[in-house]
């Protein structure tokens, strides 16, 4: 008998990775891939970045990142953490002393980048805190910023200049007796990147933080980061993820799970099903998919909806979802569970299918 498609997803092997923990959240070892992303607010405008990160949490960010520029940033990582609920990973670039102050005011992680930290004495006073407070770095190599020596080995950004300058910052901290380590190896060349996540994952054991950094805004966007992270996800690769977009970081969240949830990898909140239309559609079904979009932008329970605008793929593909409707001009049919329910007028379809979807998602709880 041939295994189902949920069943192949489910063959996918995972790699095991050593487990750390990040605030209260585990990543790596058989915990959930986490869903990441980064304030783009002023760290110094302490209510703004609040505000952002609580919508953040709302969209179900796991893990919350913020620059910190300056010593102002660093000490209003204390502030910003009363009023949070995720773990805070600060972001330091060129200055050590910007670590020290972060962990110092409550930092639950660092990400620091070892192409521009100042060299390893510098490293080695960030990974002797780190290490006394018991506090995870990840090692973020950016295929923009890499060592210099690397570079002139390599003859430039290549996969396996990254892959190398991740190793031996590795073996550094390791030295030092350092181990609560995650890394991630971004470009913003798909192919560069994905090259690079294999080879790494090959040579060593910890967690993986995924992401094509820079990746742009809008549809092209979210095609390099789904093709990257996903193809990566695909092979067991990745334990944590970003998708980098230019604007709302609401919208990488809601990517980001788009991504998990379209390899079944985690599921959560609310996925439409919806045909593309043609010519046999009787109905404005773009509109009512808008509609039905923005009222279910809250639900976390995980279901399928199916909205279909004509009866030649509609009832099948209604049968599939948790809920769905196969709709016509004037009237269609409401779905539960692969059976019909009832008939429904035209103008009830929103109304009615989303009454349905969060007495579905009530019961989940």
């Amino acid at each position: 008998m041939r295994p189902t498609d949920s069943e192949l997803l489910s063959m996918i092997p995972r790699k095991k990775t050593r487990q750390i923990r990040i605030g209260s959240v585990l990543v790596g070892g058989d915990a959930p891939v986490s869903v990441q992303s980064m304030t783009k607010t002023d760290t110094r405008d302490v209510h703004s970045t609040i505000a952002q990160i609580r919508r953040l949490e709302e969209a179900g960010c796991d893990i919350i990142r913020l620059a910190v520029p300056d010593e102002e940033a660093s000490r209003a990582i204390a502030q910003i953490k009363k009023k949070i609920n995720i773990p805070l990973i600060a972001d330091i670039h060129f200055n050590y002393r910007l670590a020290l102050r972060s962990m110092e005011s409550g930092a639950d992680g660092l990400r620091i980048n070892p192409g521009n930290i100042g060299g390893r004495n510098r490293l080695k006073a960030i990974v002797n805190e780190a290490k006394n407070r018991s506090i995870p770095i990840r090692i973020g190599v950016n295929a923009g910023s890499l060592e210099k020596d690397l570079l002139k080995h390599f003859g430039g950004p290549t996969s396996e200049a990254m892959v190398l300058s991740g190793l031996r910052t590795i073996e550094y901290m390791e030295g030092l007796g350092f181990h609560l380590i995650k890394v991630s190896l971004k470009a913003s060349d798909v192919r560069r990147t994905i090259e690079a996540y294999r080879f790494f994952s090959k040579k060593s054991d910890y967690p993986l933080h995924l992401g094509i950094t820079e990746a742009g805004r809008g549809s092209g966007a979210v095609v390099k980061s789904a093709i990257g992270i996903g193809l990566l996800l695909s092979e067991g690769i990745g334990d944590t993820l970003r998708v980098s977009l230019t604007g709302d970081p609401v919208e990488e969240v809601r990517v980001g799970y788009d991504i998990l949830r379209a390899l079944k990898v985690r599921e959560r909140g609310v996925e439409i099903i919806s045909c593309p239309t043609c010519g046999r559609c009787e109905i404005d079904l773009s509109r009512l998919v808008e509609k039905v979009e923005k009222g279910i932008q809250k639900i976390t329970a995980p279901m399928t909806i199916a909205i279909m605008g004509c009866v030649v793929n509609g009832p099948g593909e209604a049968k599939e979802a948790d809920i769905g409707i196969a709709g016509g001009k004037g009237a269609g049919l409401l779905f539960k569970k692969g059976k019909v329910v009832r008939k429904i007028r035209e103008a009830e379809f929103v109304s009615v299918l989303l009454r349905e979807i969060r007495e579905m998602a009530a019961n989940k709880r």
